[in-house]
């Protein structure tokens, strides 16, 4: 079964510089899937890239849109 979720991922990223667009260092995104994409796009979130460090990662359950059942990650 599908779920879909909104997440807000908060951290810092070597060598970016502050912005006015930039300057809470964080990443907002919805996803849905199975439960099973979802933990592991989670577990993706959380580690973040090599050259970042993620200190919190948000997320929350909200309502599936219909045509959206899923999603692929590289």
């Amino acid at each position: 079964m599908a779920k879909r979720i909104k997440y807000t991922v908060h951290g810092e990223v070597q060598g970016q510089l502050e912005d006015d667009n930039f300057a809470e260092a964080k990443v907002e995104g919805e996803a849905q899937g199975d439960n099973e994409a979802i933990q592991k796009l989670l577990k993706v979130l959380e580690s973040g890239p090599p050259a970042a460090s993620v200190t919190k990662v948000e997320k929350s359950e909200v309502d599936t849109k219909e045509g959206e059942s899923s999603y692929a990650t590289a």
